[in-house]
């Protein structure tokens, strides 16, 4: 799992290399499918019940899942890539949201991205043997909504293995002291989705792309976690930081 956690996470890292003014998401996609293939492991969304590409890539008012396509990507969008990769029977998966450069007004979307990012590092300070999956829910909760964003409720993280998505589900938001105990050996994934608006979403006719109701921009971040007798392991590591 550690080996296909650092292949999903430098998968995404090529991926947002290739995320800028003028690409399109389906050859960012095809960057982050041809790192995954040629190291050996396969891209664990690629026909998941149909999804037809190997990353998710949602644009700006889309949160998740995102179909990649003609779309060209423009100075200021704000992507999120959700890739994962199996290699050798077991599942990784992560995720980051980048900006494109040259945008205007880009304070408040690079807060976002970056508060996204920080409520997953406040719940994995609660990713220990004996703390219940509350404890990590409400601690990405708390950290989004004190900085005036939202966490998106109908998606949540989720255990990984063999399967891509596993048990238990981890919601962001909850109540401490409620839901499954971590043990060691769990992994998980602890996936903040954060919109700068309202927390309320809905799904386009495609069966796949989730949006904002507001239309304002969402960001999201993901690693997947394991479980042990004393500090946290982050499994998604790569040859950059995200």
């Amino acid at each position: 799992m550690r080996e296909a956690g650092r292949i999903s996470k430098n998968a995404l890292i090529a991926g947002g290399h290739a995320v800028r003014a003028g690409a399109t998401t389906a050859e960012v996609n095809a960057v982050v499918e041809r790192f995954i293939t040629s190291h050996g492991a396969t891209p664990s969304f690629k026909g998941y019940n149909g999804f037809p590409a190997g990353a998710c890539i949602s644009v700006n008012d889309e949160v998740i899942h995102g179909i990649p396509g003609h779309r060209k990507l423009e100075p200021g969008d704000v992507v999120s890539l959700d890739v994962g990769a199996k290699y050798k029977g077991f599942h990784g998966d992560n995720a980051a949201t980048f900006i494109v450069e040259g945008g205007r007004d880009m304070e408040q979307k690079q807060r976002l991205v970056r508060v996204t990012r920080e409520s997953f590092y406040e719940g994995l300070k609660f990713c220990r043997a004996g703390n219940r999956i509350g404890d990590i829910s409400h601690a990405v909760q708390t950290h989004v909504e004190k900085n005036g964003f939202s966490v998106v409720r109908p998606y949540v993280g989720h255990g990984i293995g063999r399967e891509l998505h596993e048990e238990p589900e981890v919601p962001n938001y909850g109540r401490p002291g409620h839901g499954p105990r971590l043990m060691p050996g769990m992994v998980i994934c602890v996936e903040p989705m954060v919109n700068m608006g309202t927390h309320l979403i809905r799904q386009l006719p495609d069966g796949w792309t989730v949006i904002t109701e507001d239309g304002l921009p969402a960001a999201h971040y993901e690693n997947m976690i394991l479980i042990t007798r004393g500090e946290p392991e982050i499994l998604t590591v790569g040859d950059e930081e995200l």
